[in-house]
């Protein structure tokens, strides 16, 4: 096993990949409003901004801003996927599952990466756009339903020209 070390910043905005165990599932957009609700109750529990989120079949990447004097995501993530997997049948239980009292549907762990900079916040945030595209959703990030892309689009901070692959 690593020893791997997270760095914890007060107030950080991070972009996490965060994906099943079954990399096949559908079950995030079958259950989009399930997995709605776990962020929202845990947004009101512990506040973070969504600056923002796109939801695939099997896994999910987001920008996060964290409040400042704060740096407990761990928490937020264990929160997030522990809500939701309360409300889904659990997927095939190894040893170590039962032992930690998992229901084996998320992978235990998530990538996250502190942004550095505007442009390295830009580029994220073009990555949750551009997701769908990538895995051959859709043909535009404005055709994904599961996307904060609606969101920038009605607030004006879309614009299709960052957003187009290169």
């Amino acid at each position: 096993m690593s020893n791997y070390r997270r760095p914890f910043v007060l107030g950080a905005q991070i972009f996490f990949t965060v994906a099943l165990a079954n990399r096949g599932s559908r079950m995030l957009v079958d259950h989009i409003d399930l997995l709605r609700g776990a962020v929202r109750q845990t947004r009101r529990e512990r506040p973070f901004a969504i600056n923002a989120w796109v939801v695939l079949p099997d896994h999910l990447h987001c920008v996060l801003t964290l409040p400042s004097g704060d740096a407990d995501y761990p928490t937020r993530w264990r929160l997030i996927k522990t809500r939701f997997s309360r409300q889904m049948p659990a997927g095939p239980l190894r040893p170590s599952h039962i032992l930690r009292g998992e229901r084996g549907i998320w992978q235990r762990r998530y990538w996250e990466h502190h942004i550095r900079d505007n442009a390295d916040f830009a580029a994220h945030v073009r990555y949750c756009w551009l997701n769908p595209v990538k895995h051959g959703f859709v043909r535009s990030p404005e055709e994904w339903p599961y996307s904060t892309i609606h969101r920038d689009i009605a607030n004006g901070e879309y614009d299709p020209k960052k957003a187009a692959i290169s």
